[in-house]
């Protein structure tokens, strides 16, 4: 009888415990160094992709709490008023602890549910995974601005060359450890959002990604990325499905029969401009914008390409998913952009985008001079390689 009562003592100190109920979150925060006042600001993305804050709370004694229901995990950002970049977690039913790092957002710690947990650990090999890039460009950034100052083409070649290099292997590794982490984690929210990153590669093994999503647990599938993916898959194998957009409808995928390449919208002085009309004998179609920064880092391979290969028959048409008018300016003079450039200004409700398919940048299409897709994805040496080829035919 001591040894039941006990047990049900147990039972009641677990129970009180329990600071969140079913379908509910609680994110406990502090915020150590951040004046009582401040703003947390909790944001999430909505269906085209632009932010949208769902709730705010102040900094009261170095701590804050945001207690809310939620459905499903999602990816959710806390931004705190007057400090630069915002901190990604997984937003599910249960208890987040967040550490603020004022000094450095991107070190501030997450931890408390499965998910989370699982999100700060599969960063954290990624991280390793990608040092030697990083490194490279923090050893290697002096030297190219240098270059890029006195026009020595020699050297920004050398460097761009070597950086391809390393970011083709850093890819590969990470792909590696994308593939894997979804094989060996069926139960992680992280799986199932690789599975969906994976429907967007151009080099896709639809039998892997169909044996990827059948192994998820029941869970996930029942998730709006999983419901996404398999939405994607009953259209058809890829490519030849439409590829649903920003907005939610089916467009045809391109190179299919119904699909056409060609599009027009407005340059940067405002002047109506086509793909029709401005056709090479091989042209890229970038989809990028000023706040990418994947985008900004392969621009300079870019500018090298259209400058060797231009003169040879390479056309380039840049769409923008910007959607500030200035910025867009701004980047295109800062990058030395000297091809056609052309955006609605209107985010990830680009029509183009929405056209192509695009479901994160940078992406690129190389077209044939009829405007036929000849392939996609490809940067850096890569990219070059298969302009070189297709010009030397």
């Amino acid at each position: 009888m001591k040894k039941l009562i006990l047990l049900l003592s147990a039972a009641v100190v677990l129970i009180s415990c329990n600071k969140v109920g079913k379908g509910e979150y609680l994110i406990s925060g502090t915020a150590k160094g951040i004046e009582n006042g401040k703003t947390i600001i909790l944001q999430t993305q909505d269906a085209t992709g632009m932010l949208k804050s769902t709730d705010t709370v102040k900094v009261k004694d170095g701590k804050f709490e945001i207690k809310g229901k939620v459905t499903e995990p999602q990816f959710y950002m806390l931004q705190v008023e007057s400090i630069n970049g915002k901190i990604p977690f997984i937003l599910e039913n249960g208890e987040v602890t967040i550490a603020v790092n004022k000094d450095s957002i991107n070190k501030s710690k997450i931890s408390g549910t499965y998910s989370n947990d699982e999100f700060v650990k599969f960063n954290e090999e990624l991280v390793k995974v990608q040092k030697s890039l990083v490194d490279f460009q923090k050893n290697n950034t002096p030297a190219m601005n240098k270059a890029q100052q006195t026009k020595d083409t020699a050297v920004i070649n050398k460097l761009m060359k070597e950086f391809s290099k390393i970011q083709e292997t850093v890819g590969a590794e990470s792909k590696k450890k994308y593939l894997s982490y979804a094989e060996t984690h069926p139960k992680s929210f992280i799986s199932v959002l690789i599975i969906q990153g994976m429907q967007s590669s151009p080099d896709v093994d639809a039998a892997k990604l169909d044996k990827l999503y059948a192994g998820l647990d029941e869970s996930l599938k029942s998730t709006k990325p999983g419901k996404a993916i398999k939405a994607k898959m009953d259209q058809a194998k890829m490519p030849s499905v439409g590829a649903t957009g920003p907005m939610g409808g089916a467009e045809p995928a391109p190179g299919s029969a119904k699909w056409s390449s060609d599009f027009s919208a407005p340059n940067p002085e405002g002047k109506i401009v086509s793909l029709k009309e401005s056709l090479g004998k091989i042209t890229i179609v970038d989809f990028w914008a000023s706040w990418c920064g994947p985008c900004r880092a392969e621009m300079p391979n870019i500018v090298a390409i259209y400058k060797d290969f231009h003169p040879k028959g390479l056309n380039i048409i840049g769409v923008s998913l910007d959607k500030d008018a200035a910025k867009w300016k701004d980047a295109i003079a800062k990058n030395n952009l000297s091809w056609i450039q052309v955006s609605h200004l209107k985010f990830w409700e680009e029509p183009i985008a929405i056209q192509y398919g695009v479901q994160e940048i940078p992406t690129m299409f190389i077209l044939d001079a009829s405007g036929k897709v000849i392939t996609k994805g490809l940067t850096g040496e890569a990219l070059r390689s298969k302009i070189k080829e297709l010009l030397s035919k």
